[in-house]
């Protein structure tokens, strides 16, 4: 194998592994979250989170933009996805998952367009960040309304 194959091979690695969550990284969102948060999106069927019904939720800063989408995004600004159960209509059984996207600074990476992103198991450990599913989806919104700052969908 040439230097250079195994240089290649050793970025890739370090991209997988930079993807996977881990013991030392915090959801982004609190706990008690459904104190603050508010729902923007209601219960429907997810073709891109595994088939999966999700409800979106804001935090207090997000909320605003998100529903009026004339503004930016604060920095630190979070909205959530709760992952049900396809068999759960209601979304009113256990999460299976949250999958969470925060406003970053100017200095974010372009290539997130703007944004953190996790996905958090039941027991609010992050099995991944900056997945590029998440950013990757995302990006292919388009243009406002519906791929309004990285979102993908008119409330």
């Amino acid at each position: 194998m040439s230097p250079l194959s195994i240089r290649r091979a050793v970025r890739l690695l370090a991209m997988a592994l930079g993807a996977c969550g881990g013991d030392d990284v915090a959801a982004a969102f609190p706990a008690d979250y459904a104190a603050t948060y508010q729902e923007v999106r209601d219960c429907r069927g997810s073709a891109d989170h595994d088939l999966r019904l999700i409800r979106v939720l804001a935090d207090p800063a997000a909320r605003a933009p998100y529903l009026a989408r004339d503004a930016a995004f604060p920095v630190g600004a979070v909205l959530l996805k709760e992952e049900y159960d396809f068999g759960d209509p209601t979304c009113n059984g256990p999460i299976m998952q949250w999958t969470v996207m925060q406003r970053q600074g100017d200095g974010g990476d372009p290539l997130h367009l703007g944004w953190a992103w996790q996905r958090v198991d039941p027991d609010r450990r992050v099995v991944a960040a900056d997945d590029s599913r998440c950013f990757g989806c995302h990006a292919s919104c388009g243009e406002p309304p519906d791929g309004y700052l990285g979102t993908c969908a008119v409330p």
